[in-house]
């Protein structure tokens, strides 16, 4: 990954940890490491859960997806202070500090949760542009491939043009949603108190619930966040240390703030769409071919262009985020061309053997949950060791919260494992 920043941007980031330059332009000289992760949280794979959701059960469950973002933005604001602190990323420490066989099982598995992330985000991608320009899928996956490729290119010129062009895309998924809530007719009270007043209807809420909070902290985010901000600014003293963990704290909180309203968004749009009379919409496609007779043309138009700005932007996040785990356990770097190369290759096999694509993305999310403990509690050690983190460690609190946190999503992703593969739980509890 390229590490470099203009002199200029160089100079402007001393000033502000020196306390030299303040203003609204001073804060955006940081912005940019958040920005990236949060598209983790507005991939593919969110949009099938969060259609099932409200065309299900409203705004029964926008207060989940409230929750989700919630621990999603206390474990990016904990990998951001980790790479600012430490000058190195998660999966680097944790080749420094763990054995080698705990390395290489720690990096088999997020190579297959990175393989399983770009499935998802790249079929996303492929199935919006399949749609809205009425081409084979296959075609939609080639096409896919060389934007993802072409944008990749500009992460080598670079942080700054790589941020630009995924703010850019981020700009374009938020503005498709609120277009969506201006065509949508919705019942905003109903949405207020649905994000305020925690309900769980039945045990089918239950699961679409898990599906929601179970993959929202996704591994390669974790891993990703700590090692776009272990190079952005290389603070000279304690002090200047502190200020940039806060400036990085503003910056997750307003990036993730924006992914949480994306996702509720999508929420609110499938249920005023979809929940009288169309509740068993559960597929990307149905959706869209659903909402040109309700809501138009120009909606479901729309719902595509965000879908396709989603699945593409997702795809280069993600293959930065598998280049960043393989240098960090294995100091291994490979060319850019064929780390994209062997993360697509899953998709262009699950669409080869004829699987249904959305069910692809439903059984990516649960190879994610199998994964995300390996990131989650590596994070939690590293940051609670003073050793590791000096005056920089998070307060008891904020520590207890997040393994309060974490405890919930893995709890979560372990009623999900269980409901996918079969295995019964207690409470009557089904998934």
């Amino acid at each position: 990954m390229a590490h470099s920043i203009s002199e200029e941007t160089r100079r402007g980031i001393s000033a502000v940890l020196a306390g030299e330059r303040r203003g609204l332009r001073a804060v955006l000289l940081f912005a940019g490491p958040a920005i990236i992760a949060s598209i983790a949280y507005m991939d593919p794979g969110n949009y099938a859960t969060n259609i099932q959701a409200g065309a299900g059960y409203g705004y029964t469950l926008l207060w989940v997806v409230l929750t989700a973002n919630l621990i999603a933005m206390l474990f990016q604001a904990l990998s951001a202070r980790l790479g600012i602190v430490t000058g190195k990323n998660l999966a680097e420490l944790s080749r420094d500090h763990f054995s080698r066989p705990v390395v290489l099982v720690m990096w088999v598995v997020s190579e297959i949760a990175a393989m399983a992330t770009d499935l998802a985000e790249f079929l996303g991608g492929a199935i919006g542009l399949a749609l809205l320009f009425n081409m084979p899928l296959v075609l939609g996956m080639a096409v896919t491939a060389v934007i993802t490729y072409a944008i990749l290119i500009v992460e080598q010129r670079g942080f700054r043009p790589m941020e630009l062009v995924i703010t850019g895309f981020v700009a374009v998924i938020g503005l498709s949603y609120l277009a969506e809530m201006l065509i949508a007719p919705v019942d905003w009270l109903g949405a207020g108190l649905g994000m305020i007043r925690p309900e769980m209807p039945d045990s089918q809420a239950l699961t679409i619930a898990v599906g929601i909070i179970g993959a929202t902290v996704m591994p390669h985010a974790i891993y990703l966040h700590s090692g776009l901000t272990q190079f952005r600014a290389r603070p000279g003293n304690a002090a200047e240390r502190a200020r940039l963990v806060k400036f990085s704290n503003i910056e997750v909180v307003l990036a993730l703030a924006v992914a949480g309203m994306v996702n509720m968004a999508m929420v609110i749009m499938a249920a005023s769409a979809f929940h009288q009379g169309h509740s068993d919409v559960a597929e990307i496609e149905t959706a869209y071919h659903t909402l040109t007779p309700l809501l138009g043309a120009a909606a479901a138009g729309v719902f595509l262009v965000s879908l396709i700005a989603s699945g593409i932007s997702s795809s280069v996040v993600g293959t930065m985020a598998g280049q960043m785990i393989m240098q960090g356990f294995l100091r291994m770097r490979v060319p850019i061309w064929l780390r994209r190369l062997v993360t697509m290759l899953p998709a262009f096999v699950v669409v080869a053997l004829g699987a249904n694509a959305t069910d692809a993305l439903v059984m990516s999310q649960v190879v994610l949950s199998i994964a995300l403990p390996v990131p989650m509690v590596a994070l939690i050690v590293f940051s609670s060791r003073r050793d590791i983190m000096g005056e920089h460690m998070p307060s008891l609190p904020v520590r207890v919260v997040a393994i309060v946190g974490a405890g919930v999503v893995l709890l979560l992703n372990f009623v999900l494992l269980a409901g996918t593969f079969g295995v019964p739980l207690p409470f009557g509890i089904t998934a």
